[in-house]
């Protein structure tokens, strides 16, 4: 009994090192595979024969041990080790690596949810991000102001030159010196037509209509008649051109009042109890009087043949002439903003000294649109005060509204102005310009990259960046319990425990590495070791085998 049992002792002793073989031929397989996990075998004792239990010390005996026989080996479990993997940097953008603990999330096509370290994903024709095999990478997904929403697991979008957006303007930095040697603002440019009557000769007025509105020079022909349009074209404030306006007479007016009121707010003259002066577009004995706010940026030059109709009585239906006229001074500029849908919106602002106070000079600021949506170019005023040192000190009507009710964006687009970077030294000349504004064009999603945290951030062709979703990451009480299966993906196992699926860095998960990936942590070195030592082990119960077979030859020579 003795050698047969020796034989299968030895036996077992080569299944268990055979085992081992196995487990690290596969861990060289896969040495290469990315973010593998390699594996060890672990050995135990299979039986063990009690031939004695032994004797407990007594007076005259110090105690006996047991006696007990093995019966060989067992495979006690093949144990997968979770230590990390060298990392690999590739500089492509959907590459990505745990640091850390923690797997990717993902969903294969029947739906079931699957896990893996393997970080070597690829975008769609549709946009969405997936594994080599097209499994959906997960992830927490943004909502309508691109905020990432945790909690339910969705597919990982990336809209690569589909996804456009554009960025209302908030607010808008001016830089520039608005010279404390500037004159003061105290005169207004004023243009006065010729008398004006209507059909019975009376001095025309408010209330006079436009049918029946005669130049006193010529009061047997009306200068206009209803559906007649009037062109104001070529009229000049300051050293610019105003874009030209039309007026459809019956339609967007019926007297001289209503033209008066119109040519005012198409002019962009700016009227309140706060501006200086009686600026606005007037009637006054039978007289069209248009007066400008104060300073040239703002004086209205305006020619005879700027307005004009379509009334073939009378094609320049008013005759104008200048009655003031302002030496240049003060400042003028530009710039674009954009309202909700990228659409830009030009405006214009022009500066001019207010007053002198004891604190410091004080500039008036007025603002416009050339093409609003709504009547009138004129978007507001406002003062802008610097102290004694030419150090800005504080602003007023810094909140401008323009009208977008006929664009198809969200309407009114309201910003603020920011004068803070502006000085009013005695500068030689003053001098205005934007320093930036946070408004953005429409722009296409170009590229993108992924934090540590998962957060994936999109780049647009308009400069603006937005965040497009977050990876997820489950990390498990006992990763050891998950089991494996083809295309580097575990499911979760009996002994694994339940996932917790959050935010990279959070609960115990690691971080992501974007453009990298995790290479295998198998030790080529220590499984050739192994390798070595389960070959001699394996050889080492042959050879007991050996051993007990030529025994046996013995004894049956004996018989014989």
């Amino acid at each position: 009994m003795g050698l047969t049992t020796a034989m299968y002792t030895a036996l077992s002793g080569i299944n268990v090192n055979q085992s081992r073989i196995e487990t690290i031929g596969n861990n060289l397989a896969n040495v290469n595979t990315t973010a593998f996990k390699g594996s060890r075998t672990l050995f135990q004792t299979q039986f063990s024969q009690l031939m004695s239990a032994g004797n407990a010390p007594s007076e005259t005996s110090g105690g006996v041990n047991p006696t007990q026989s093995g019966l060989g080996a067992v495979v006690a479990t093949t144990q997968r080790i979770f230590t990390p993997g060298s990392i690999e940097t590739t500089g492509i953008a959907s590459d990505l690596a745990v640091e850390g603990n923690g797997f990717f999330v993902v969903r294969r096509p029947n739906g079931q949810q699957v896990f893996t370290r393997d970080g070597a994903f690829t975008v769609t024709p549709d946009n969405r991000l997936v594994t080599r095999d097209g499994s959906y990478v997960q992830g927490f997904t943004i909502d309508p102001n691109f905020v990432v929403q945790p909690g339910a697991l969705s597919d990982l979008t990336i809209p690569l030159g589909t996804l456009s957006i554009a960025r209302a303007t908030q607010n808008v930095r001016m830089d520039g010196d608005l010279s404390a040697l500037e004159p003061l603002a105290t005169q207004f440019a004023e243009t006065t037509s010729a008398a004006l009557v209507d059909g019975g000769g009376g001095q025309a007025g408010a209330n006079t209509p436009l049918a029946d509105l005669r130049a006193a020079s010529a009061p047997g022909t009306a200068l206009f008649a209803d559906g007649n349009t009037i062109r104001v074209s070529g009229v000049a404030k300051g050293d610019r051109e105003l874009t030209t306006q039309t007026f459809v007479v019956g339609t967007d007016g019926s007297t001289l009042g209503d033209f008066a009121s119109w040519l005012q707010t198409r002019l962009g003259i700016q009227t309140g109890p706060d501006l200086p002066g009686t600026p606005g577009v007037t009637i006054e004995n039978g007289q069209l009087v248009i007066r400008s706010n104060p300073g040239y940026p703002n004086a209205i030059a305006i020619e005879t043949s700027d307005i004009t109709s379509d009334n073939a009585g009378g094609t320049v239906p008013f005759s104008f002439s200048q009655t003031t006229t302002l030496p240049a001074s003060g400042a003028y500029t530009t710039f674009t903003a954009y309202d909700s849908l990228g659409t830009p919106v030009q405006i214009n602002t022009s500066y001019v000294l207010d007053s002198i106070a004891p604190t410091g000079p004080v500039w008036r600021f007025y603002a416009e649109t050339p093409n609003p949506s709504g009547g009138s170019i004129a978007l507001g005023t406002g003062t802008i005060s610097f102290d004694n040192n030419g150090n800005f000190l504080s602003a007023t009507g810094t909140q401008l509204s323009i009208d977008r009710s006929a664009t198809g964006a969200i309407t009114p687009l309201v910003f603020n102005m920011d004068f803070s970077g502006l000085h009013g030294l005695s500068t030689r000349d003053s001098g205005i310009t934007l320093g930036d504004q946070d408004g953005f064009q429409p722009g296409t999603l170009a590229n993108y990259s992924v934090g540590s945290d998962g957060v994936i951030t999109g780049a647009f062709t308009n400069g603006l960046t937005r965040t497009l979703g977050q990876v997820a990451l489950a990390t498990f009480p006992n990763p050891e319990g998950l089991i494996a299966e083809q295309g580097n993906y575990y499911v979760v196992g009996p002994n694994t425990g339940a996932p917790v699926i959050s935010a990279p860095g959070q609960f115990n998960a690691g971080t992501i590495l974007s453009g990298a990936l995790e290479l295998s942590n198998v030790d080529v070195s220590r499984e050739f070791i192994g390798l070595i030592s389960s070959s001699a082990a394996f050889q080492a119960s042959s050879r007991v085998i050996t051993v007990s077979r030529d025994l046996l030859d013995q004894l049956l020579l004996v018989v014989r």
